[in-house]
């Protein structure tokens, strides 16, 4: 049976684009607009529908569109974008940008947007600009102000569940987007965010970052390193190899301490750059094969060979086997060392059910 064809979506920068067109037409011309029509920064187009529009006098307007990830939904997806626009007379033709309500402020340097400013990347700006000259164009307006104001009206409460806070984006979410469209499984989002995270860190001098997987690893291993500021802690998800990309393509990060739990140091072990992609059958199956050339214990190679998982197996391992973990920590050291080169320090740190240390590669250098 074929697989199911993935939904395109498009980003909340493309979002913020249609209701600047949105509102624009509104302004220009009797039309109030139910969709229009969006070219991506890749050359695509797509038409994109508009929740509403709104005239607030004859040189106001405004519009929203509900953002739709596609088959790859996060934190923004059915989230309102939208955008207000007013049509000044100016001596020079001139567009200005801003962040109103939900939309973020940057506070921190490292990140792509300059501190003081609306968190509104590049991307979305150019394509805001060329809906922009796109109308211009097109009803021929010259010597014109057109003020810009994007707001989210979910954007507070949504910013809550997303690492902007520790990114120094305060008051609401970023406006991102690179092209405007999301592909799904993509992963372009979650490295943006890595990379943002490590940049802020090194624009605050920080030069060890403490890398999990996850919110729990996080908690954990802030406990261990509480002196720490807190951008040095970068959430990677299943991104072991491209995280350290960033790290590396970075300059200035000395040392990484990788902090996981067993099931993803295993998958980590056996270098798979992405660990979500992992085999589970295959993965008890080597590290049963390595537990018995290190231990020679035959029944526990056939307790890890049929657990059902590599936490199950860490219960038969841990904690009467550390020569076991130390191998697995040393092979994710090996593994993350290829990826870095020897531009980069790895430290590994594996946790237990409990969140405490099961191994640490500084006990077994």
């Amino acid at each position: 049976m074929a697989s199911k064809e993935l939904k395109q979506g498009f980003t909340t920068g493309a979002a913020a684009a249609a209701s600047v067109k949105a509102a624009l037409l509104a302004l220009v011309s009797s039309q109030l607009p139910v969709a229009v029509e969006i070219k991506f920064l890749n050359g695509e187009q797509r038409t994109i529908a508009v929740k509403k529009v709104l005239r607030l006098s004859d040189t106001c307007c405004q519009a929203s569109v509900i953002k739709d990830a596609g088959d790859d939904p996060d934190i923004t997806h059915k989230a309102e974008i939208g955008a207000k626009v007013k049509l000044l007379p100016a001596k020079d033709f001139n567009i200005i940008i801003k962040g109103g309500k939900g939309v973020g402020k940057v506070t921190k340097p490292g990140l792509e947007v300059e501190v003081g400013k609306a968190a509104i990347n590049a991307g979305p700006q150019k394509m805001i600009r060329n809906v922009v000259d796109e109308i211009c164009d097109q009803y021929a307006l010259s010597g014109k102000k057109i003020f810009i104001e994007l707001f989210v009206p979910k954007g507070e409460l949504l910013a809550k569940k997303t690492l902007n806070a520790r990114l120094g984006i305060l008051g609401g979410i970023s406006i991102l987007g690179t092209t405007g469209i999301v592909r799904p499984l993509s992963h372009d989002a979650y490295i943006a965010t890595i990379r943002s995270g490590i940049s802020v860190a090194a624009a605050r001098g920080i030069d060890t970052l403490v890398f999990t997987t996850g919110r729990r690893s996080e908690r954990f291993a802030m406990g261990f390193f509480p002196s720490f500021f807190e951008e040095s802690f970068i959430q990677t998800g299943d991104f072991f190899k491209a995280a350290i990309d960033e790290a590396c393509a970075k300059g200035s990060i000395q040392q990484i301490i990788y902090t996981v739990f067993f099931g993803k140091a295993v998958k980590m072990s056996l270098g798979f750059e992405h660990t979500h992609a992992a085999n589970s059958e295959l993965t008890l199956d080597k590290l049963a094969r390595w537990s018995r050339k290190i231990t020679g214990d035959e029944k526990l190679f056939w307790a890890i060979k049929k657990a059902n998982t590599a936490r199950h197996a860490f219960s038969y391992i841990y904690p009467d086997y550390p020569g076991v973990l130390a191998f697995v920590g040393k092979k994710i050291q090996d593994n993350a060392g290829g990826f870095a080169g020897k531009q980069i320090k790895i430290r590994v740190i594996i946790l237990d059910f409990d969140g405490k240390k099961a191994f640490e590669s500084q006990n077994f250098q």
